[in-house]
């Protein structure tokens, strides 16, 4: 039997409940893609009655949604920072709470000109949301993924921000024999056992953007450790971390002699964020 809009999205709601923590959205979003409309036109034309082909493709996408594909990896697409980016297997799908290091970037640095160093750029998230709001700093995105760089470069040339420096390798394998005065970075930071792994979206996400040693540190630690050979005097360092990793990780940055050091909260109230400037002596 055909039904409405609004019968169609409640009905989405209640057998997404058990698998999404935003039922709705995923239902409004899904449907959207399947009528090739904005999320709007729900409100307004709520008692209209999708065709069979329209409510059949929404039963599709809606039957990968319950077997626990990523909204983003049905959709392959992702917004952030206002700014609509392709994602697929082959990267970390954008998290809202990662913006809290583009705002802090943003409000340390009122500079027209700078360099940034985006280590570990996935999608080119962080790096593709500073040069859209700071389009004269010199800014630079690195990955060890082939794959990963592919998704990132395609979202900055759909985005029309062709300035961004795209280089392959691990962390400072990339880079060398580069000086930056910010190097930003969201690095895995998920112990390798950690249960969660298992569970909800990032199961289809690579382990490797997400994983990092058995307490999570690993790449964090050689961050921190060999970041201050590529930062220029006064330069900053940057990370997104885990909500309990907050005092480990200001310890590292303290054994590392880093200044100034800063913390930050997301916007669920959850320590994500340490920053730090490159030690006067080193």
């Amino acid at each position: 039997m055909s039904q409405r809009i609004e019968q169609l999205l409640k009905t989405a709601e209640d057998n997404l409940s058990a698998v999404s923590d935003s039922p709705r959205l995923d239902a409004e979003i899904l449907l959207a893609m399947a009528l090739k409309k904005d999320r709007s036109y729900f409100r307004a034309f709520a008692e209209v009655i999708p065709d069979d082909s329209q409510q059949q493709a929404f039963q599709n996408l809606l039957e990968k949604r319950i077997k626990g594909q990523p909204i983003a990896h049905i959709t392959g697409q992702r917004e952030f920072w206002s700014l609509n980016l392709s994602v697929n297997e082959h990267t970390l799908i954008p998290r809202a709470d990662t913006e809290i290091l583009i705002e802090f970037i943003l409000e340390q640095f009122s500079h027209d000109e700078l360099s940034v160093a985006d280590l570990g750029t996935g999608t080119g998230a962080i790096a593709l949301a500073l040069a859209s709001e700071k389009p004269g700093w010199q800014i630079t995105a690195t990955d060890r993924s082939e794959q990963a760089l592919k998704i990132a470069k395609s979202n900055a040339k759909q985005l029309s921000l062709n300035d961004i420096d795209f280089k392959t390798g691990s962390w400072f394998d990339a880079v060398k024999n580069d000086c930056f005065d910010v190097i930003v970075s969201n690095p895995p930071y998920i112990p390798t056992k950690d249960p969660h792994l298992a569970q909800g979206d990032v199961r289809f996400e690579p382990i490797s953007a997400l994983a990092s040693g058995e307490d999570g540190l690993d790449d964090i630690r050689l961050l921190i450790t060999e970041a201050i050979a590529h930062l220029k005097p006064d330069g900053w360092l940057i990370l997104e971390h885990g909500y309990d990793q907050k005092e480990a990780v200001r310890q590292l940055f303290e054994a590392a002699g880093y200044q100034q050091i800063t913390q930050r909260d997301d916007y669920g109230n959850n320590p994500r964020m340490t920053a730090g400037q490159r030690p006067a002596n080193s």
